[in-house]
């Protein structure tokens, strides 16, 4: 979409969210962010204001589906959306000697039914009005399970491949599906990251990438294009075997 003039954005207190609301900030747009933590959601929203955003901040837990049901609909009341970005997400360190099964649901919940409280009751709102966009937020990560990260992977090949998916379910719908699949990118997760993070990218530049992708209507943004083309492409042309030392190797995300 050219402008959107009315968006939503999930996990917009800190990251490629924060960056983003801050990209779309501008006299004429109305910016609807939540996040977890109310000091800096409020942080965010006041500078967003700022650059004349009108802006309407909500701390919310995207894992509610009925609190994000209801935080949609009321937004989309307001003012119809235009444009809605499914970021929220978090990574937690994995090691052996987690509790696999909490660890394991604790993302999902997040990065899995927090995108699914997030894009189907935008998706049933934007069918009515015939028009509007979705952005789902990957992760370079989700073209391999990768296993320093089993349950982060996982969570965004899932959302990957359902960002695809919706993208030729509501095509006809007038509804444009966009799935983001950034690398290494400055935020709170990677902050924690004690291992070299290659073509690390800050996360102002990364919004600028995404905007021009979803302005574009590209069905997947996946940058940068170095990390792209290893696990995209040439990773996938390796021997299993060769592929399967190489992910063992990785560094674990303790």
């Amino acid at each position: 979409m050219d402008n959107p003039k009315s968006i939503l954005i999930t996990g917009a207190s800190s990251g490629i969210g924060e960056a983003l609301a801050l990209e779309y900030a501008a006299p004429g747009v109305t910016l609807f962010l939540s996040g977890r933590d109310a000091e800096r959601t409020t942080s965010v929203s006041e500078a967003c204001r700022q650059k004349g955003a009108t802006v309407a901040g909500k701390v919310i837990d995207v894992s509610n589906r009925e609190a994000m049901d209801a935080w949609i609909r009321e937004c989309h009341t307001e003012l119809p959306l235009d444009l809605v970005i499914a970021n929220a997400g978090i990574g937690l360190g994995f090691h052996k000697d987690v509790d696999l099964a909490k660890h394991t649901a604790d993302i999902f919940d997040i990065n899995v039914n927090g995108v699914f409280h997030t894009a189907h009751p935008a998706l049933e709102l934007m069918r009515r009005q015939g028009h509007g966009q979705i952005a789902i937020m990957a992760s370079l990560a989700a073209y391999h399970g990768m296993p320093s990260s089993p349950a982060y992977s996982t969570s965004k090949a899932c959302v990957k491949a359902y960002g695809e998916a919706l993208r030729g379910a509501y095509w006809s719908d007038g509804i444009k599906v966009n799935v983001i699949c950034p690398g290494f990118v400055a935020s709170r997760i990677t902050r924690r990251n004690k291992f070299p993070m290659p073509f690390f990218m800050d996360a102002d530049r990364a919004a600028r990438i995404i905007q021009k992708g979803l302005r574009k209507n590209k069905g997947r943004i996946s940058f940068p294009w170095q990390v792209r083309l290893m696990y995209g492409g040439a990773i996938r042309l390796l021997p299993e075997f060769v592929l399967e030392r190489f992910l063992r190797a990785l560094p674990d995300k303790t």
